[in-house]
């Protein structure tokens, strides 16, 4: 028994979280400079905070800085932090003179510690090679620090600061793959749904192609089967009531065909409204080679005397078999149309191995000469070439060569090779 799969619902905290996550992401593409604001304008008022309340004296190495020159340096620290998104390089380059200032004079204020921040987003950002010369710039202030006031030795204080270094380049760079990898997801996505949609929309192309080639070659066929028995009856009223009863009672068998053709096919397009209703559509084949002696009769009966040859063993499965049909069909509705009084039709059929056949339609057609362009006008000869390309085949059609006339059409298919 197959393993019935279950689509495990999100958690509501987790749903909850993403959704809040992409609203504040949107924001933040939409106003991003609103988020910048904010963002640095928290930790400017931190840097201030930390000189105006003194705090600074805890880590300090010297305790006279002036207030002018700490209030510089915090706001030197802090505030190029307004482009780290925008220009991480130039941001952490503009706070290396406060840093170094910072070291030399022994303030040793927090707000130096933003330069994590920007290695970071330079991590996050840009390529990754950038981050030799941004460690370099970071460590510089450190060396400063240590060999103008020697506190601490020089792996602990060097150590450290690179171990800060390498997290905030690591955290970054983690965001950074992880990014890469969603937009990479959610590009594939897009992708496959625009395929998805196209292959849609050539399904439904391919559909109504194939609904346009059936309605044609129903319709088409029986009015011109139709068509020729109206003829034939109107001359036979006058001289012979019989003979045009008759014609009367192959109109009617015609056209009760025609309409059980539409019918079944029509079936087939509502079958979502069948399921509904519980209504099993018409599932009545498609025409194959044993319907060949009825569309002789229909057309016979209409006045077009048709011989048929047959050479082989017909082997044909059911799509072959209706591709036979339907060009024979379309052949002979095309030498009733337009081939003029008078004329006979025959028919070739020759069956080989593997499911090849070979199948000519001849007339005697005493109509002007027409050319293949146009009986091409209509959707019948461009029918029969999208039904033979769909095996691999071939169709030729036009006048039969001098001093025969009339029309010819030859059908071939190759032999069914298994894939």
């Amino acid at each position: 028994m197959d393993p019935v799969t279950h689509d495990r619902a999100p958690e509501p905290l987790t749903e909850f979280a993403h959704r809040l996550t992409g609203r504040l992401r949107a924001f933040d593409r939409r106003h991003p400079l609103l988020w910048d604001l904010h963002f640095t304008a928290f930790w400017v008022t931190a840097a201030l905070i930390d000189h105006l309340g003194g705090g600074w004296r805890n880590n300090a190495h010297q305790l006279d800085v002036p207030g002018w020159l700490l209030l510089t340096l915090s706001l030197g620290l802090s505030v190029p932090l307004l482009s780290r998104r925008t220009h991480p390089g130039a941001a952490l380059a503009a706070t290396l003179p406060f840093a170094l200032v910072n070291a030399w004079t022994g303030a040793a204020l927090q707000a130096a510690l933003l330069q994590l921040v920007l290695v970071y987003h330079l991590a996050l950002r840009r390529p990754l090679r950038n981050l030799w010369w941004a460690t370099a710039l970071v460590m510089t202030p450190v060396l400063v620090s240590v060999a103008r006031h020697g506190e601490g030795t020089w792996d602990q204080q060097i150590g450290s600061q690179l171990m800060s270094v390498a997290v905030a380049a690591l955290i970054g760079a983690t965001v950074r793959t992880r990014r890469d990898h969603t937009e990479a997801l959610e590009d594939r996505a897009r992708r496959l749904e625009s395929e998805r949609d196209q292959q849609a929309r050539l399904a439904t192309a391919a559909e109504r192609a194939r609904i346009a080639r059936e309605m044609h070659d129903i319709i088409g066929h029986n009015l011109s089967v139709i068509t020729g028995l109206a003829d034939g009856g109107r001359y036979a009223a006058a001289k012979s009531p019989e003979r045009a009863a008759q014609a009367l009672d192959a109109i009617a068998t015609t056209s009760r065909q025609a309409l059980t053709e539409l019918r079944r096919l029509l079936d087939v397009l509502r079958e979502e409204e069948n399921e509904e209703a519980k209504e099993p559509a018409d599932l009545t084949p498609q025409p194959g080679l044993t319907d060949l002696d009825q569309l002789l009769d229909g057309v016979r009966a209409a006045g077009l005397p048709v011989q048929l040859t047959v050479d082989g063993t017909p082997t044909l499965p059911p799509g072959r078999q209706l591709t036979v049909y339907r060009v024979v069909q379309e052949a002979l509705t095309n030498t009733l149309k337009h081939a003029g009084p008078h004329t006979t039709a025959a028919i070739d059929l020759s069956y080989r191995e593997k499911a090849a056949v070979t199948v000519t339609i001849t007339d005697t057609g005493t109509a002007p000469p027409r050319s293949p362009d146009t009986r091409a006008a209509g959707r019948g000869l461009p029918g029969m070439r999208e039904r033979t390309a769909l095996y691999g085949g071939t169709l030729e059609a036009g006048p039969r060569p001098h001093p025969e006339q009339g029309w010819r059409v030859r059908l071939h298919l190759p032999e069914d090779i298994p894939q």
